[in-house]
């Protein structure tokens, strides 16, 4: 397991905190949503509980997991991460604030979780521009939940915007996926910057688990120098499994299944090998 909690000698049980990554990158297009639901399914598959959590206005991971209607359901009755952030109060009909009991989605894959997105997102950083600690809204909505887990996997979108800020806030850990183009790899620098810098205003240092080459296409001379660039800037944080553009990878979120479920075995390795080089960096003391 991730984690082993004793109980102090005449103290109280500890509660148990779960290992929480987030992937990121300022530019979209870079294989985040495929990444964080295949890793999240592939903890779900070695035994551990697993919390998938979507903060991407776009919802894509949302919808790689669950059909549009089954999210456009769930979503009226049960509410979704826009509530816990508190964009969607309104949807309550009997005027409560939803829960993270009532907003998460249960064993969407194996072992798997899944706390849904909500466009509403797009407007967050207007609709919640006066409210006071926005960034820790996340932290003390799922507080309760926390001890269910033993990993959560957060799904960001392409800025570092309120539910970033979010994520990042719960978060122990962070990891890069970056697709061979120059506008991809451009900015890894600064967005490490700014993520060392809002890790520091969270009062909540975060372990970077890598960067992940991904999306990876045909081979060319721009891609190769791309990649032996990102190596040698940023040396052993980047990983050494590299994510192949497959269209089973398109076809899996289609069909709300995670890519082991596809038959398709190069991507499944893949996946795995990356699944297993992340939770040793997860793991790592």
């Amino acid at each position: 397991m991730i984690r082993i909690l004793k109980k102090p000698a005449g103290k109280q049980p500890v509660v148990k905190q779960p290992v929480v990554i987030s992937c990121v990158n300022l530019k979209g297009g870079v294989g985040k949503t495929a990444i964080a639901v295949n890793f999240a399914a592939y903890c779900g598959r070695k035994g551990l509980r697993t919390l998938l959590i979507d903060l991407d206005p776009q919802t894509n991971s949302t919808f790689s997991c669950i059909s549009v209607p089954d999210w456009e359901a769930h979503a009226t009755s049960k509410g979704t991460v826009a509530n816990l952030l508190g964009v969607r109060q309104h949807t309550s009909a009997e005027g409560k604030e939803k829960t993270a009991n009532d907003v998460i989605i249960k064993g969407v894959f194996q072992g798997v979780d899944l706390l849904p997105s909500h466009l509403d997102l797009f407007t967050i950083d207007l609709d919640l521009s006066s409210e006071v600690a926005r960034e820790s809204r996340l932290r003390r909505a799922i507080k309760d939940v926390l001890s269910n887990y033993d990993i959560i996997v957060c799904d960001c979108p392409p800025n570092l915007t309120i539910p970033t800020q979010n994520a990042l806030a719960i978060s122990t850990h962070f990891v890069v996926p970056v697709a061979l183009d120059f506008l991809s790899s451009l900015g890894i620098a600064l967005l490490l910057n700014r993520i060392t810098k809002l890790s520091e205003l969270l009062e909540n240092p975060l372990k970077n688990a890598g960067i992940v080459i991904s999306r990876v296409g045909r081979k060319s001379y721009f891609r190769s120098q791309t990649a032996q660039t990102l190596q040698t800037a940023f040396k052993n944080m980047v990983l050494s499994t590299q994510i192949t553009e497959r269209a089973s990878v398109a076809q899996s979120a289609a069909k709300n299944c995670s890519i082991f479920d596809m038959g398709d075995a190069a991507a499944s390795a893949e996946f795995r090998s990356l699944g297993a080089e992340l939770l040793t960096k997860l793991t790592a003391k």
